[in-house]
């Protein structure tokens, strides 16, 4: 139908460009007729595109077929032409005839056959490049949510692990309560818990969580483990800028670090602690830092702990660029964590 109504056209641009008002539409007729080989190979093209797609893609192809069509189709449009201008009239087709045919449209009936050709193959040969490009970008995207899917598998598995992992310690800080005998700080320390747990199962839900609700939380983390250490635990939280607490990053980022410094502070002498946090803007960065005193009867973190080892990965996976770094400066040991800040923190 489109190659049907596309001669159509082509017809009744070439009538009206030739005839009068009055023989317009006797001249479309004629223009009709005689380019109906013209829309038989066309529609025979496009067909075979349809069919074999891949079939003009070669240049050796393409080639050949134009010069099957030039040397085969040209002679059958030259007899038909003449065929038509003799009324259907067998007889009066001859040799001479068919040469007098030829000489008038040679030139024009190559440049319509040639462009004819050209135009098909062309359209073709650009559909399939669209349906390649389509099926790629298909691909790609299928692979990416593939990709996705596996982080978000990997994240699920990691939080996981460091949810039973706090919880197990949690309950640990309130089991050594209940062995002191010490009814109604044992209620405390459940009621806390609680609170605790009810945060805890609400951010592992979320991507992402404020910074201000992160230390919150570990204000009541270690609100819980005072119940436990008593005036031993002292830590310090500094953030400088409060603009800050509205900077987003992974849900219990802070915890294991803090949960590391204890245990390698307060459970390594009987003497107070000295845990520090400090939080702040380095140009485009967010520097969270915690740092606990070394102990001579304990070893300082390598920083191969599952708590160390989970953040690490899960900041990766937060933002390639986030990192933790660990290391001892004098008589401490220092946990580091950078995290590109977004436009909006």
């Amino acid at each position: 139908m489109l190659n049907m109504m596309a001669w159509a056209v082509i017809s009744a641009a070439g009538a009206y460009g030739a005839a009068n008002a009055t023989s317009f539409l006797r001249l479309w007729q004629q223009w009709c007729i005689d380019y109906l080989p013209m829309l038989l190979l066309s529609a025979s093209l496009c067909l075979a595109l349809l069919r074999w797609p891949t079939l003009f893609e070669p240049w050796r192809n393409i080639v050949g077929f134009f010069i099957v069509v030039m040397v085969v189709f040209q002679p059958l449009q030259w007899l038909y032409v003449d065929w038509v201008r003799h009324g259907g009239d067998v007889a009066g087709i001859n040799l001479e005839n068919i040469y007098q045919a030829r000489l008038r449209m040679r030139r024009f009936s190559w440049f319509v056959t040639g462009a004819t050709f050209a135009i098909i193959v062309g359209i073709g040969n650009w559909r399939l490049a669209r349906a390649r490009e389509q099926a790629l970008q298909r691909t790609h995207t299928h692979n990416l949510e593939l990709s996705l899917a596996l982080e978000q598998q990997r994240m699920l598995s990691l939080r996981a692990q460091l949810e039973p992992h706090f919880i197990f310690n949690a309950l640990n800080a309130i089991s050594a309560l209940v062995r002191d005998g010490d009814k109604a700080v044992s209620l405390q320390g459940i009621s806390r818990l609680s609170d605790l747990l009810r945060y805890a199962l609400s951010a592992s839900l979320r991507d992402t969580v404020r910074l201000g609700e992160e230390l919150q939380f570990i204000h009541d983390y270690t609100d819980l483990q005072r119940l436990r250490y008593g005036d031993r635990l002292h830590i310090d939280i500094h953030c400088d800028d409060a603009a800050l607490h509205e900077a987003q990053c992974p849900p219990l980022l802070l915890q294991p670090l803090i949960e590391n410094a204890l245990r390698h502070d307060l459970d390594g002498h009987d003497g107070r602690s000295d845990i520090r946090v400090h939080i702040r803007r380095h140009k485009s960065e967010l520097l969270m830092t915690v740092s606990n005193p070394l102990s001579a009867q304990t070893p300082a973190n390598p920083g191969t702990g599952l708590g160390l080892k989970n953040t690490r990965e899960r900041l990766m996976m937060f933002n390639p660029s986030a990192s933790l770094h660990t290391e001892t400066r004098g008589d401490r040991f220092y946990a580091e964590i950078r995290l590109p800040l977004g436009d909006g923190d």
